[in-house]
């Protein structure tokens, strides 16, 4: 069983909802879910939000938060999930944030600098996966994978 086969049934099994906030994966996470038949029993929605002024006026990430910390941040990964949770009414929400490159971002963050976040409306958990890679795809494909890690480890901690 591969890990987004494990995070649907764990979903399910738990009866759990899940909704996504993605960056810089764009949509990827939400992909990954969907193409498997009954994740419409646990995944409600997503939100795409590559730009700044998209978390800030949709997902509700503060412009405070932006101003000081920008948009590849722990703390904007952390008000994405809760802002998309609250969005969606889900009982749990995921966010991804970062630069996949090629280039740098406007903060000059590195290319594969990634920030996770999980929410359960109680207690919302940062992650910064390491190890992702240098190229694209890979990051992006890596983040993903390092998503649904994140949402299963969730249930295992419980």
């Amino acid at each position: 069983m591969d890990r987004r086969e494990q995070v649907l049934r764990t979903l399910k099994a738990h009866h759990k909802t899940v909704s996504t906030a993605e960056s810089c994966t764009g949509g990827m996470i939400a992909a990954a879910l969907t193409d498997l038949g009954g994740s419409s029993a646990v995944f409600v929605g997503g939100v795409v939000s590559y730009w700044t002024e998209l978390k800030h006026k949709i997902l509700g990430v503060s412009q405070e938060t932006l101003d000081a910390y920008g948009a590849v941040s722990p703390q904007t990964a952390r008000e994405m999930a809760e802002g998309v949770r609250a969005l969606t009414g889900s009982d749990l929400a995921l966010s991804v944030t970062g630069v996949a490159g090629p280039d740098r971002d406007e903060r000059d963050n590195p290319v594969g600098l990634v920030y996770l976040a999980l929410t359960d409306g109680e207690t919302t958990t940062v992650r910064q996966p390491t190890d992702l890679g240098s190229a694209r795809e890979e990051i992006r494909r890596n983040a993903v994978e390092a998503a649904l890690e994140l949402l299963l480890d969730y249930f295992e901690k419980k």
